[in-house]
C-alpha cells in the first residue's frame, strides 16, 4: 500500500477532549454564572488528551484499552458527533459510523422505514438506497421483522439491521463501536467478511472492541489507549500485549517473595539438546512487552536434532527452543508459543499449562529458565510468524488450575515477557509419497480417523 498523504482518510492531530466535572449539581449553574468574573467551581476532567494517529485507505485499526480510558469518545470525535476542546480531525470522505445499539433508528419506524432514514443522515441519494434495499434486508436476515417497529426488536435484530445498513451504503471510512459482541458466533462470522471485503475495496475501518483476539486477528495495527492518552501505537499483537500487561497491573500488586526451591531441568529437553549460540536468533530488534520480572535472552527455531531451520514440510517438526533471564522472584513459570498466518490468525497457541509439563517453581531472581517446544507443523503450506512468551501462576493458583475455567485460568495467569513476530517460518508441500502430497486442506490439521463401509441396496427399499 502506497505511503503517500494523499492515502490518509483520517487524521488526528493532538486531539484532546475536556469535560467539567462538580461536586453538586447547583456548582454547574453558579459556575455558568460566575465564571466570566473569574471564579470556577468543579474540576477539570480530560477524558482524551494529545491524541494523535493516522488512519489509511484499506486499513483496519483497532482501539483498545480499560473501560474509562477514552475509546469511545475517540470514535464520536471521528463521526463528528463530539466537537474537540483541543487539536484538530480530518476526514476524508462519507463516514459511516455503528457506536451504539440502534443510533440513529426511529424506534417508532419500522426496519425498513429507519434503513431510508440512516441513509438520509448518512447522505445517499434515495434512489441508490432503493437499489441495495434488497441486498440489505437479506445480509440483517431478520425475517418479517423489517416491516416492524424497532421497537419491538431484541438486541440481536437491532445489531443485524444496524450493520446491514451501515456497511451497505459505500462509506469510505467505517467507525464500528463493540457493536459485533452483540450477535451470534455465525452472524459475527458474516459481519467479518463483510468488512474484509470493505477493506479490500479500500474502505478505512476503525474498531473499537474488548474482544482481543478479534482485535489481533482482524487488525494489522492498533492504538492504546490509557487514561485518555496514547499509550502505545503500532502492530496489533503488541498492542494487544501490552494491553494484557495494564490490565494485570490494575488487579496485582507486586508479587510477595517467593519461596525459593532448587530449580529442576529445564522442561522439554536435556542439555545436550540445547543448541549452541550460532543458532539463536538476533532478536535486538524484537520489542518484549514486559511487565519488569523476566526478559528473553534467546530464541531459536530448529529441527529435531536441534538445528537452525526455518523452512519445514507439512508434518515435519518443529522446535521452539526460548530462554528467559528471571528479574525479580516468581512462583510458578509458565511459557509458550503462537503461530500466526499472514492474516494474523494465530493457529496454534500452547503453553506448558496445555501441554502438563513439568515445572519448576519458586524460582529467584537471576535464574534462568529454559524452553524447548516441539510442534508437529501440520498446518496449510505457506508463511507464518511465531510469538513466544512467559508468565506467572501463584502457588495457590497453579496447584487449582486444573479446577479452573479457561477464562478463570487466564484471568490468575500473570503475562511476564512477550515477544511478537520474533522470526518467520514456511511450511511447504511434501515430497510425492503415499498416500497424497497434500495432508490436509485448510489451515490446520486435527486428529481423526475416516472408515468407509458398504451397504447393500434393499431391493425392496
Amino acid at each position: 500500500m502506497s505511503c503517500s498523504t494523499d492515502d490518509v482518510v483520517i487524521s488526528a492531530e493532538d486531539v484532546g477532549k475536556v469535560y467539567r466535572l462538580y461536586d453538586r449539581p447547583q456548582d454547574r449553574l453558579t459556575h455558568m454564572l460566575l465564571s466570566r468574573l473569574g471564579r470556577s467551581y468543579g474540576r477539570e476532567f480530560w477524558a482524551l488528551r494529545g491524541v494523535t494517529f493516522d488512519v489509511r485507505r484499506g486499513e483496519t485499526v483497532g482501539v483498545i484499552g480499560r473501560n474509562g480510558s477514552g475509546k469511545s469518545t475517540l470514535l464520536q470525535i471521528l463521526a463528528g458527533i463530539l466537537q474537540p476542546s483541543a487539536g484538530v480531525v480530518r476526514t476524508v470522505g462519507r463516514v459511516g459510523a455503528l457506536l451504539e445499539l440502534g443510533s440513529g433508528f426511529n424506534p417508532e419506524y419500522t426496519g425498513r422505514e429507519n434503513i431510508l432514514l440512516n441513509a438520509a443522515i448518512l447522505g445517499v441519494p434515495r434512489q441508490h438506497v432503493h437499489r441495495r434495499l434488497d441486498d440489505i434486508v437479506a445480509f440483517a436476515d431478520i425475517g418479517q421483522f423489517i416491516d416492524q417497529p424497532v421497537k419491538t426488536y431484541s438486541s440481536g435484530m437491532f445489531v443485524r439491521l444496524a450493520f446491514a445498513v451501515t456497511t451497505s451504503l459505500e462509506a469510505d471510512v467505517l467507525l464500528i463501536d463493540e457493536a459485533l459482541a452483540v450477535g451470534d458466533v455465525f452472524f459475527r462470522q458474516k459481519c467479518y467478511r463483510r468488512l474484509e471485503a470493505l477493506r479490500e475495496s479500500g474502505v478505512a475501518i476503525v474498531l473499537v472492541s474488548h474482544a482481543m483476539n478479534e482485535v489481533e486477528q482482524f487488525c494489522r495495527r492498533a492504538v492504546l489507549l490509557h487514561g485518555g492518552e496514547v499509550l502505545f501505537q503500532g502492530s496489533a499483537s503488541e498492542a494487544v500485549k501490552r494491553y494484557y500487561l495494564i490490565e494485570q497491573e490494575a488487579r496485582l500488586a507486586l508479587p510477595r517473595a517467593a519461596r525459593l526451591q532448587p530449580a529442576s531441568p529445564a522442561p522439554g529437553g536435556s542439555e545436550e539438546a540445547w543448541p549452541g549460540r550460532e543458532a539463536f536468533l538476533d532478536i535486538s530488534h524484537v520489542s518484549q512487552v514486559a511487565n519488569g520480572w523476566a526478559r528473553c535472552v534467546g530464541v531459536a527455531l530448529c529441527n529435531v536434532n536441534a538445528e537452525p531451520c526455518h523452512v519445514f514440510e507439512q508434518g515435519e517438526t518443529a522446535s521452539f527452543i526460548y530462554e528467559f533471564e528471571l528479574l525479580a522472584d516468581i512462583d510458578v513459570p509458565t511459557g509458550g508459543v503462537e503461530i500466526v498466518n499472514e492474516k494474523g490468525v494465530i493457529v496454534h497457541g500452547k503453553s506448558t499449562l496445555e501441554y502438563g509439563s513439568e515445572i519448576p517453581s519458586g524460582l529467584g531472581k537471576g535464574s534462568r529458565l529454559r524452553f524447548r517446544q516441539d510442534v508437529v507443523l501440520e498446518l496449510a503450506a505457506g508463511e507464518y510468524t511465531f510469538n513466544v512468551g512467559m508468565g506467572m501462576l501463584s502457588h495457590q493458583d497453579y496447584e487449582r488450575r486444573a479446577l479452573y475455567s479457561h477464562t478463570e485460568c487466564d484471568a490468575a495467569l500473570i503475562r511476564v515477557c512477550i515477544l511478537s513476530a520474533v522470526a518467520q517460518l514456511t511450511v511447504v508441500f511434501r515430497p510425492k509419497r503415499a498416500p497424497v502430497q497434500l495432508l490436509h486442506h485448510g489451515i490446520a490439521n486435527l486428529p481423526g480417523a475416516c472408515r468407509v463401509s458398504v451397504v447393500t441396496a434393499d431391493p425392496e427399499a
